[in-house]
């Protein structure tokens, strides 16, 4: 039987509870909070996939690092110190992001794929950006994506 990302979330939950981590159990339980608060969103309740899981996951991680980034330019470096902790906690839960030289690679497979399909040059952009995306699902922020975008087209 597979395990799925939330059930996962839970059990370590569990365990952190156990072992008196409170760091860990605190970070945990907001990101289950985010998750259940998700799965009621909308007209009727639902279960969510991993993929929605792992969304979801990532964007409670982006929060403590764009927290840690403000804590620090206002003198509070206990408190950036904290969200860091919390975002090295989720990132246990996100697959391994992307090296440059993998982003890259992606990226340049996707413009000649879109080449194919007949878009050139900087115009090409949207039609890179829609092949790209799937293949690299959370593993790369879009801003990094689209930088590496924008240097292959430009021939780069």
């Amino acid at each position: 039987m597979t395990t799925t990302l939330k059930s996962r979330l839970k059990d370590d939950l569990t365990a952190a509870i156990r072992a008196r981590d409170e760091l860990r159990s605190s970070t945990l339980r907001l990101t289950i909070s985010a998750i259940t608060k998700e799965e009621v969103a909308g007209e009727r309740a639902r279960e969510l996939s991993d993929a929605e899981v792992e969304k979801i996951v990532a964007r409670e991680s982006k929060k403590r690092r764009e927290a840690a980034e403000a804590f620090e330019k206002g003198g509070r470096a206990e408190q950036a110190e904290r969200e860091r902790a919390e975002g090295e906690v989720l990132a246990e839960y996100l697959p391994k992001p992307l090296t440059d030289d993998e982003l890259n690679a992606l990226v340049a497979e996707a413009v000649r794929e879109a080449a194919a399909g007949g878009a050139e040059g900087q115009r090409a952009m949207g039609a890179v950006m829609k092949i790209v995306n799937p293949k690299i699902a959370g593993r790369a922020e879009g801003g990094r994506v689209a930088a590496a975008v924008k240097r292959q087209l430009a021939g780069g």
